[in-house]
C-alpha cells in the first residue's frame, strides 16, 4: 500500500488549488479592507502550506521509503521474499494508526490501506506467493481510480467534493456552500471540475493495471523498486498536467 495517503493528500492539496480560483477572484474583485483582510491571512496560509509540505515529506518517508529500504535491508539480512514484503509492508501500520488516532478519527483512505494490508498478508499466507503481496498494491490504486471515475456520474465528482472541505477552510462554510452552488449554473465551472477528476481517476486505473502486470512480470526483487519509481512518475504527470490545466485556465490561486 505504498503512497496511499501520499495519493491522497496530494490529490486534496490540487483539488485546493482549483477551490482557490473562486474565492481569491471574489476576494480579489473588492478593495481596500478585503485586501488588506486578504493580506492578514496571508501568514495563516504560508503556515498552513508548510504544514501540508511537512505532512507530505513525513507519508513519502513512511509510507515509501521506509518499506522499499525495508524491503531490501531485510532481504539482504537473509529473509525470504515473501517474509520480507510482508514485514515491510506492516511497517506503515504504525503510521496509519497514528494519524488517525492524531486526527481522532477515521480517515477513509488509511482505514482501507490497512484493511488491504491486512487481505493481502492473509491471502499471501496462504498461497505462500510473493507475488501476491506484490499485487496487493494494486487494490487501493485501482478501487480508487473506479471510484473517482465512477463519480463523474453523479452530481457531485470527486474534484468538487474534495475542493469543497478546502474552500471552507478558507472561507468558512457559507463560502464553500456558495463556491459548490455554482456548480448548478456555471457549466465552464462543471467542465473544468469534470476532465480533472476524470484524468486523475484515469491516472490511478491505468497505474493500478501497469501495477499488476509488473508484479506477474518482473523478477520479484526488482518489483518493489519499479513498482515505487513508476509510482513517482505517474503521480509526476498527473501534478504536471494539473498544474499546467489550472494555469493554462486561470483556475491557479
Amino acid at each position: 500500500m505504498r503512497g496511499a495517503s501520499v495519493m491522497g493528500e496530494t490529490m486534496s492539496e490540487q483539488a485546493g488549488r482549483v477551490a482557490g480560483q473562486d474565492t481569491g477572484r471574489e476576494g480579489g474583485q473588492g478593495t481596500g479592507p478585503q485586501d488588506g483582510a486578504a493580506a492578514g491571512v496571508a501568514p495563516g496560509e504560508r503556515q498552513k502550506a508548510r504544514a501540508a509540505k511537512r505532512a507530505l515529506v513525513k507519508s513519502l518517508v513512511f509510507e515509501l521509503a521506509l518499506p522499499l529500504g525495508g524491503f531490501y535491508l531485510l532481504h539482504g539480512l537473509g529473509m525470504s521474499q515473501w517474509a520480507a514484503l510482508l514485514v515491510s509492508g506492516l511497517l506503515l501500520v504504525p503510521w496509519l494508526v497514528l494519524g488517525m488516532v492524531r486526527s481522532r478519527r477515521i480517515e477513509a483512505m488509511p482505514a482501507f490501506t490497512l484493511l488491504m494490508v491486512a487481505v493481502g498478508a492473509l491471502m499471501s499466507m496462504v498461497s505462500g506467493s510473493p507475488r501476491v503481496l506484490l499485487v496487493r498494491d494494486s487494490w487501493v490504486f485501482g478501487a480508487l481510480g473506479i471510484w473517482v471515475l465512477g463519480t463523474l456520474a453523479t452530481r457531485r465528482p470527486f474534484m468538487l467534493t474534495a475542493a469543497r472541505s478546502i474552500v471552507a477552510a478558507k472561507v468558512g462554510e457559507a463560502g464553500a456552500a456558495e463556491w459548490v452552488g455554482r456548480w448548478d449554473h456555471d457549466a465552464v465551472f462543471r467542465r473544468h471540475l469534470r476532465l480533472l477528476t476524470a484524468v486523475w481517476g484515469l491516472g490511478f486505473a491505468v497505474d493500478a493495471g501497469i501495477r499488476v502486470t509488473l508484479a506477474c512480470t518482473l523478477p520479484v526483487d526488482l518489483v518493489p523498486l519499479v513498482n515505487t519509481l513508476q509510482w513517482l512518475a505517474v503521480l509526476g504527470g498527473l501534478f504536471g498536467f494539473h498544474y499546467w490545466y489550472v494555469s493554462r485556465h486561470g483556475l491557479k490561486v
